[in-house]
């Protein structure tokens, strides 16, 4: 399953929410209607989506059967997903962020660089946010740095500019 956003917090009084979207379609993902899955207390439970609106560029959110506000807050932090089968076909050159994660990043000259451990930012601006030996690395997601990005073999090659990589790592 994709991961399509997270729950924020609440907004209200009648169990909506805001959410952090990953998705490049939130009136699809959120729309009223639509099906949400998220791991809850040790199993997947499902949702429907009862009301939906944009608020300063977020979802606005409600559930079948979340109707206040305590109901609302004890969603804080669930990631919400969707079958990876119910995906819309990207263009290409165009990626999924669960596609990269987990892919091993190394320079052109085949020096590993880390793995992905999770894709951050939005459509303007997104960043692979990289694992390496010292912490993280952030590598901005452009094709004059990413030159090439295999997600079937989970493997992206890198050309970094000239102090990149020490001026985004992130101690441990």
């Amino acid at each position: 399953m994709a991961v399509v956003g997270r729950v924020a917090r609440p907004h209200g009084i009648r169990g909506q929410f805001f959410v952090h979207p990953d998705t490049d379609f939130p009136d699809a993902r959120f729309g009223v209607g639509a099906r949400l899955f998220a791991m809850r207390d040790g199993s997947i439970e499902p949702f429907t989506v009862t009301a939906f609106r944009m608020q300063n560029g977020r979802p606005v959110i409600g559930l079948e059967g979340i109707d206040d506000m305590d109901a609302a807050r004890e969603l804080a932090g669930l990631e919400f997903r969707v079958p990876a089968d119910t995906l819309a076909e990207l263009p290409a050159g165009t990626f999924y962020r669960h596609d990269l994660v987990g892919s091993v990043v190394e320079t052109a000259e085949g020096t590993a660089v880390g793995t992905v451990s999770h894709v951050e930012g939005d459509m303007g601006n997104m960043r692979l946010v990289v694992q390496t030996e010292n912490g993280e690395v952030l590598i901005p997601l452009v094709v004059d740095i990413c030159t090439s990005i295999d997600t079937d073999a989970k493997r992206i090659v890198i050309a970094p500019p000239s102090g990149l990589l020490e001026l985004t790592e992130r101690r441990r």
